[in-house]
């Protein structure tokens, strides 16, 4: 027999097994409504069917709310009788003061005087990173960013990333002013120092260490002292600057590309 037949002959099955008993039910409920005591003897009768039949019975909550046990009725015809009850505040959620109430109380958030960025798994030497962070350290943040624009190594970009992040670290989270912004720090320390085979000659290997480092750049404000200071180097001529007043007033770019490694241009009067 096919499998849809066979499943449709049980499906038969059962709506005639519950005709049946809706019939029979009718007939008793009929010839019992004539004494309390055959209606009480039905509705026993009717339990035990209902319990016996081959049909699910209804969930648990169903019952228990016909019984009267179940208090979630109760809770709903007290919430719809009873229009005037409070929400109690959940303690998950900030309490939120209105705007014309007093800000005595409330503590003012102080502004920041210096802002770091930090640049963690840089593959290359703390030594090698260190040399273009000390050409940098005490500039103002314009001057670094276009120091390390003309400086040849290839530290010099992971440096200029750093530096430009802690500017707008400092603008956009901490209102500072970009334009009055100094490297007042700029440190390097040391990372992982992973240690890789190195595979020689004649079946023989070493160690090859292929170093790490973090990168820390701290900016803040300038100074009053340090801004009349600034204006007094920009207007003295012929005097000699000390290393910390040529970091504040770099007047001519220090060029770090070596003598030997630049091209010659061809002369003019050699090419008549």
């Amino acid at each position: 027999m096919v499998g849809w037949q066979r499943h449709l002959k049980s499906i038969v099955r059962l709506v005639g097994n519950a005709a049946k008993q809706k019939l029979t039910a009718q007939a008793n409920y009929s010839s019992a409504c004539s004494s309390p005591f055959l209606l009480g003897q039905f509705y026993v009768q009717q339990r035990t069917l209902a319990f016996s039949s081959n049909f699910t019975p209804s969930p648990l909550y169903h019952y228990l709310q016909e019984q009267g046990i179940s208090t979630s009725r109760r809770l709903l015809a007290d919430s719809s009788s009873d229009a005037n009850v409070t929400p109690v505040a959940s303690p998950l959620i900030p309490v939120s003061t209105p705007n014309n109430a007093n800000t005595e109380n409330q503590t003012v958030v102080a502004k920041r005087s210096k802002v770091q960025a930090v640049r963690k798994g840089i593959k290359q030497s703390p030594k090698k990173v260190n040399l273009v962070a000390a050409l940098v350290r005490g500039m103002r943040v314009e001057d670094a960013l276009l120091q390390l624009q003309v400086t040849i190594k290839r530290a010099s970009q992971t440096v200029y990333q750093v530096i430009h992040s802690a500017r707008a670290n400092a603008t956009h989270n901490h209102g500072l002013d970009p334009d009055r912004l100094l490297v007042a720090e700029a440190f390097v320390g040391k990372g992982f120092f992973k240690k890789r085979i190195s595979y020689h000659s004649k079946g023989r290997s070493g160690i090859k260490v292929r170093p790490e480092c973090r990168l820390t750049v701290v900016v803040r404000e300038i100074t009053p002292e340090e801004e009349a200071e600034i204006a007094r180097l920009k207007v003295a001529k012929f005097k000699k600057l000390t290393k910390q007043e040529r970091r504040l007033v770099p007047h001519k770019l220090i060029e770090t590309t070596p003598i030997w490694g630049r091209k010659r241009k061809p002369r003019e009067d050699s090419a008549v």
